[in-house]
């Protein structure tokens, strides 16, 4: 499974791309702005220079033609830009006709598996259930990205699955297990990811245990 930052924040993503496992980057409107930038397009540009891998980048607006205008543009903005469109019957029609355009699309905002099934069989390049929103409301969304893991190998579609509103660790993991391709996690996440207090204890005492043998 690939690492994704869920993020606008430079200095993460260059710091994640230092650890050698962020792969790609998924950003939106809100994410820009609440690191008190306003100018979109330019933060995208920036990313995709910085991200070897796909930067998903969201559409804005929500009429069909709207939103087919504006993923064309915003896919001509580099060559790693992935289109988040959402999963409703106008983002449908809009993924398959991008996909007619070889424009690759991230299909946002899943939360049931029939939207899932729809938006491979559109010809997504992604499909992004969103765990931690399901958990909210009292469902299991690890449980929905295995079924869609599932179906998609049995019918051989090569949409992607990428967990997305990953809350901790843990989801991330369970993501893995049930068989996401991608999970794309805040910074935050990446960080606890790796911390675990045993280690910092083992660690403590290895170094102590070398100071103590060069007195």
């Amino acid at each position: 499974m690939r690492i994704f930052l869920d993020t606008a924040n430079i200095s993460e993503i260059r710091q994640g791309i230092k650890l050698g496992v962020v792969t790609g980057v998924t950003t939106n409107p809100s994410l820009v702005a609440k690191e008190g930038l306003t100018d979109y397009k330019a933060v995208v540009k920036q990313i995709c220079s910085i991200v070897l891998g796909s930067v998903s980048a969201e559409v804005v607006v929500n009429e069909t033609e709207a939103m087919i205008k504006q993923a064309r543009e915003i896919a001509a903005w580099a060559p790693n830009v992935v289109v988040k469109i959402p999963s409703t019957n106008q983002g449908l029609e809009v993924i398959s006709v991008l996909a007619k355009d070889n424009i690759k699309v991230n299909m946002t905002l899943c939360f049931t598996f029939n939207q899932a099934l729809l938006g491979a069989l559109a010809g997504a390049f992604y499909v992004s259930p969103f765990v931690g929103r399901l958990d909210d409301i009292g469902n299991d969304g690890i449980v929905l990205v295995k079924d869609i893991v599932d179906a998609y190998k049995k019918y051989d579609l090569k949409t992607e699955v990428l967990a997305a509103s990953i809350r901790h660790p843990e989801h991330c993991a369970a993501a893995a297990k049930a068989g996401a391709h991608i999970a794309t996690v805040p910074y935050q996440v990446l960080m606890q990811m790796m911390q675990h207090p045993l280690t910092d204890i083992g660690v403590a005492r290895f170094l102590a245990d070398w100071e103590r043998a060069l007195r």
